[in-house]
């Protein structure tokens, strides 16, 4: 083999991916191979690793696959286009070092009996950055009581309702990614827990004493299809809106039969 030269297996494991979204992405011609061996099985050389990382980049700023082939297709000099993608990714660098300094700072006050500097302890966050939004939708009342909320967290707290999310969101790609029907035990048991999440926010129209939590779980579902914001959440290797829409139809199904 030479040193310029990795199967699809070795692909996929270095890059925390698998083989099927390796063959998927050489299917819509996303990622192809630099050769394929006699076996039939792919292999990439260091060219096509550079390409997988700027699709995997993209990614991960929420693009979808057709997105991402449009941009690749645009832009030629992929130094230059991993450049820009570096400045975004020290962006997102600096802003978790300031988090991690500003939660470092309140432990270190805590544990020493000093008095805490409110003006330190939110430094990198950016909670708020829906607020307009929110209170358009749902009202001043609705963002400063989930804000509230929000603010009332330990970090332990915070970290768990992070990582429920981060829960949710994989266990829909998933079941998006598996074949299996919207109305599918296994799908509404994940729509089930999707709701529960939901009413567990204080400000939502789901956590208010009689909201109409049908209508706002079916709305909200229709919203991710039509907002990219969201949609990009539930994202399946396929690309376009075919995850966010089993979230929709699951979640309308659970809703109409529960709520």
């Amino acid at each position: 083999m030479h040193t310029d030269d990795w199967s699809i297996q070795e692909i996929a494991r270095l890059a925390g991916t698998t083989s099927r979204t390796l063959r998927h992405y050489d299917d819509i011609g996303l990622l192809p191979p630099s050769r394929i061996a006699p076996n039939g099985y792919r292999h990439y050389d260091g060219q096509a690793l550079v390409r997988l990382q700027r699709v995997l980049l993209l990614r991960e700023l929420g693009l979808g696959l057709p997105q991402i082939a449009e941009v690749l297709d645009r832009e030629r000099g992929e130094a230059s286009a991993l450049e820009t993608h570096l400045a975004l990714l020290r962006e997102e660098q600096t802003r978790l070092a300031r988090q991690i300094a500003s939660v470092e700072s309140t432990i270190t006050a805590l544990r020493g009996g000093e008095n805490l500097m409110a003006e330190n302890m939110f430094d990198g966050f950016d909670h708020t950055r829906y607020k307009e939004e929110v209170e358009e939708r749902w009202g001043k009342k609705a963002y400063a009581d989930s804000d509230s909320w929000w603010r009332g967290m330990t970090d332990a707290e915070r970290a768990e309702w992070q990582q429920r999310v981060s829960d949710l969101g994989r266990d829909w790609i998933v079941a998006a990614e598996s074949g299996i029907e919207p109305a599918s035990a296994e799908a509404q048991d994940v729509a089930r827990r999707h709701v529960e999440w939901l009413t567990g926010i204080p400000g939502t129209p789901a956590a208010a004493p009689g909201g109409d939590v049908k209508a706002y779980v079916i709305g909200l579902g229709e919203m991710y299809v039509a907002d990219p914001r969201f949609g990009a959440n539930y994202a399946t290797a396929s690309g376009g809106t075919h995850g966010a829409e089993f979230v929709r139809d699951a979640l309308r199904i659970y809703a109409e039969a529960n709520l």
